[in-house]
């Protein structure tokens, strides 16, 4: 199996920090910059699937399915997967307070400070862990694509790496988001993940841990 992850195209919250305090975070749309930058990245993804049929697991949030339909892949089967969604940051209508939320987050760490009305990383990483065990049994079904492509978000898709490979918290923490609509490839090879290249790392692993 190949999981192609994808993160969404360019968003008016990428863009636009106070656009969460007007529109809920599951609605927020593509800037015009991000369908441009969807439609660019179409060809790319359909170069990696190559004419095997593709299996298309999408976050319902509006900028992921934007992102997916201006991607214009032909596809064997579409879900919509609600395990794959963004971290929940509960009430961000007061700008005040979600500036408040992030210098909290960012003290305590982005894996276990839970946000008020909203999750931890840890909490997605359990939903992240449910959906790879429902993959994981779909794999030896015949009629799944080996190829799957994961449209989501940034957090939840390096979670998705920490499960995938068994990263440490500390080395998950030290590693940065992907850029919008940047791609990334795991493959499994010989019964283990392989990574086509690593995620940037902003700084070093407290614990010494590198990515495989």
């Amino acid at each position: 199996m190949r999981i192609i992850l994808l993160r969404h195209a360019e968003s008016l919250g990428n863009v636009d920090e106070l656009a969460y305090t007007r529109i809920p975070d599951h609605a927020l749309p593509l800037t015009e910059a991000g369908q441009e930058q969807a439609r660019r990245t179409g060809p790319v993804i359909a170069e990696l699937a190559g004419d095997e049929p593709l299996a298309v697991y999408v976050s319902p949030y509006r900028r992921t399915r934007e992102t997916l339909r201006l991607l214009n892949l032909p596809a064997e089967r579409v879900m919509h997967e609600p395990r794959l969604r963004e971290q929940d940051w509960g009430n961000l209508q007061e700008a005040d307070g979600q500036a408040v939320q992030k210098r909290l987050r960012h003290e305590f760490g982005h894996f276990f400070y839970r946000l008020p009305f909203g999750e931890s990383g840890a909490d997605v990483d359990d939903r992240v862990a449910a959906f790879l065990s429902e993959l994981e049994l779909r794999r030896p079904d015949p009629l799944h694509p080996r190829s799957v492509l994961v449209v989501s978000h940034g957090l939840t898709i390096r979670l998705l790496c920490r499960r995938l490979f068994g990263w440490s918290i500390e080395l998950f923490e030290s590693l940065s988001n992907l850029g919008t609509c940047e791609h990334r490839v795991v493959e499994l090879v010989d019964g283990r993940w392989k990574l086509d290249r690593p995620f940037q790392q902003w700084r070093d692993s407290p614990d010494g841990a590198v990515q495989q």
